[in-house]
């Protein structure tokens, strides 16, 4: 048997009219509307990255660029974000990638959310 998709799955159907067994002596059926497409899905999802007291801000940096693959200009152009205020958002992408991102942050011992993006 298959799975329906992530996606169905999320977006239920809708009833519009019930009409009952008392009616036509049959068993209870239900008038769907397709569901509307739910437009939240299709954002994108921010790994942030927040300032804590532990990590150097040259840790930092080098997580930016081990991990991620940034420049070293990108790196502490980040890492002074987090420094400065209080939080830089790393990597936008996918949902699945970035609870990747997220999962390795923690590996390096920063602290990391995830955040969807605004419309």
């Amino acid at each position: 048997m298959s799975r329906p998709s992530a996606r169905a799955a999320a977006r239920p159907w809708t009833v519009l009219a019930s009409h009952g067994a008392e009616e036509s002596g049959g068993t209870d059926t239900a008038l769907l509307e397709r569901p509307r497409e739910d437009h939240g899905l299709a954002r994108p999802w921010h790994v942030v990255v927040w300032n804590d007291p532990v990590n150097l801000m040259s840790y930092v940096a080098y997580v930016f660029r081990s991990h991620f693959g940034y420049s070293a200009a990108r790196a502490k152009t980040l890492m002074l974000e987090v420094h400065e205020r209080g939080r830089s958002v790393v990597f936008t992408g996918g949902r699945e990638v970035a609870e990747g991102h997220v999962n390795a942050m923690h590996g390096y011992g920063l602290w990391a959310t995830l955040e969807q993006a605004e419309d």
